[in-house]
């Protein structure tokens, strides 16, 4: 079913329906790029993060962190955002859309089957370029694929030529590549002006780099050590797509762990198997989770080594968290820029030195649409098709539903007072609308692990219905032991 071409729209459809997701801004038109966590997405949302944030404080060598949204604007200079969070855009002269070029080039490495550069520029008359084609190449010991040269800003307007554009659909003659910054620009104080520009962060990491001497002398740990923060970020993007995949505004869940410089190797191999564990351990298939390393050649310029961990959504492979190497280079940058020292010191080895940070950058967002769909199936039952979300106990927005048989004879009473005695042990669901086998499938579409039904056999022997969505496996229990049989099952 994950790789039906159908399942994204499917699941768009079933978040809407159900409440888990809704368009930002909808009554107005939407807003692109930006949507709203509904009473289920958010409870969804929220365990996530809560599973996140449990499996990195719980250790005795992270600590937490809520660093502020805006930041002074020197961190920028520092990290290099100002410098080099840029995307290179080009637009279609005709219809005046705007693409990145990196996706245009890979449409158009697809169509060429990497054609070698000389014969995609066969025809090109202009000397001047075909020099520059040539140069680039051999620098690069790349002659048969134009991937390195497809963003040079001169040289991407010809190439990309060759492509009708996924807009108009017409052969469109593109504009050359311009560099666009991604950083959300805002202004601090009543006077707008360059003095008081600053910008939303477009990542939570610089307010851990910032932070870690603050955190380090506050609880007196030593390396290695870890600093853990959940938060919103911001990115302009240019095009956004694929539902929950690319948007302007998300959270990310962040662990920079502070090591020896000689260590990182070792700890860089561990949070790799640490964080893909997680995932499993959260009811992803491992055929749908991959590691994807970074090439040399293709590293930011803060990292030595790079993974991300991809999930296979059903547009393809596509990262949900990052694992980087990240040196020295931003507690160096920050003290450059800020002159004041970010060094550790030692106190057995009466030593200062800049830790290495070892990186573990995963999106909230991007998590919740790769366990949403995960969980989204569909089967046939009894000739009808049941449509279920097989969300992990742990993750599931609801926990336990709440159904009398009728509403009548005693049983809406009694499973009041079951709600009561569960409302605050669990997340419950109460629904008395509809037959029993209506009432169970839309517990099926929102994920919820048990259906507990109270019927006339109730009233004679004080035991209830318990049904489990997977299997639709029914036990009988006694309404007394519902707590302890929940506590039991949903800790599995």
């Amino acid at each position: 079913m994950k790789n039906n071409a159908n399942t994204i729209e499917k699941i768009v459809s079933l978040s809407k329906r159900r409440g888990y997701i809704f368009q930002s801004s909808e009554i107005y038109g939407g807003l692109n790029g930006c949507w709203d966590y509904g009473p289920l997405g958010v409870e969804l949302l929220n365990n996530i993060k809560k599973e996140w944030w449990n499996s990195m404080t719980l250790r005795e060598d992270v600590e937490g962190l809520d660093s502020s949204i805006l930041m002074h604007p020197k961190v920028w200079e520092a990290s290099g955002h100002v410098e080099n969070f840029t995307d290179p855009m080009i637009d279609c002269k005709q219809c005046k859309a705007r693409f990145r070029v990196d996706l245009l080039g890979g449409m158009l490495n697809e169509k060429r089957k990497k054609k070698s550069v000389r014969a995609i520029l066969e025809n090109c008359n202009d000397e001047k370029l075909k020099n520059k084609i040539e140069d680039i190449c051999s620098k690069n010991n790349e002659i048969d694929s134009f991937d390195i040269i497809i963003e040079d800003s001169e040289l991407s307007g010809i190439l990309l030529n060759e492509l009708n554009c996924p807009q108009c659909g017409t052969q469109s003659s593109f504009t050359a590549a311009r560099e666009f910054n991604l950083m959300f620009k805002t202004f601090l104080g009543p006077v707008e002006d360059t003095g008081s520009a600053i910008f939303l962060r477009p990542e939570t990491a610089q307010g851990i780099f910032v932070n870690f001497l603050n955190v380090q002398n506050s609880t007196r740990q030593k390396l290695p050590f870890g600093i853990a923060q959940i938060g919103k970020a911001f990115r302009n993007e240019i095009n956004t797509k694929n539902f929950l995949f690319r948007t302007r505004e998300f959270e990310q869940m962040e662990m920079q762990f502070f090591v020896k410089p000689t260590d990182d190797k070792k700890w860089y191999d561990n949070w790799k198997v640490e964080r893909i564990k997680w995932y499993k351990g959260l009811g992803m298939n491992s055929e749908n989770l991959k590691f994807h390393d970074h090439p040399t050649n293709k590293l930011a310029h803060y990292a030595k080594e790079a993974t991300d961990i991809e999930y296979n959504f059903p547009f393809g492979w596509g990262e949900i968290e990052g694992i980087h190497n990240r040196t020295d280079f931003d507690l160096r940058r920050h003290e450059e820029f800020s002159g004041k020292s970010l060094k550790y010191f030692d106190e057995e080895t009466k030593e200062k030195t800049l830790p290495y940070i070892i990186e573990t950058s995963a999106g909230a967002s991007r998590s919740f649409m790769a366990f949403l769909t995960e969980a989204y199936d569909e089967e046939e039952v009894n000739g009808e098709q049941r449509v279920v979300l097989r969300l992990h106990k742990k993750l599931a927005p609801i926990k336990a539903s709440i159904l009398p048989l009728v509403n009548k004879d005693g049983m809406p009473e009694i499973a009041k007072k079951i709600e009561e005695d569960l409302r605050f042990k669990f997340k419950i669901f109460y629904d008395d609308k509809g037959a029993v086998g209506r009432r169970y499938r839309r517990q099926d579409e929102i994920g919820t692990p048990y259906a507990i039904t109270i019927d006339t056999q109730t009233l004679e022997d004080q035991t209830v219905t318990v049904r489990e969505r997977d299997s639709m496996e029914q036990i009988r229990i006694l309404s007394d032991s519902l707590s302890s049989y929940l506590l039991e099952k949903l800790a599995e």
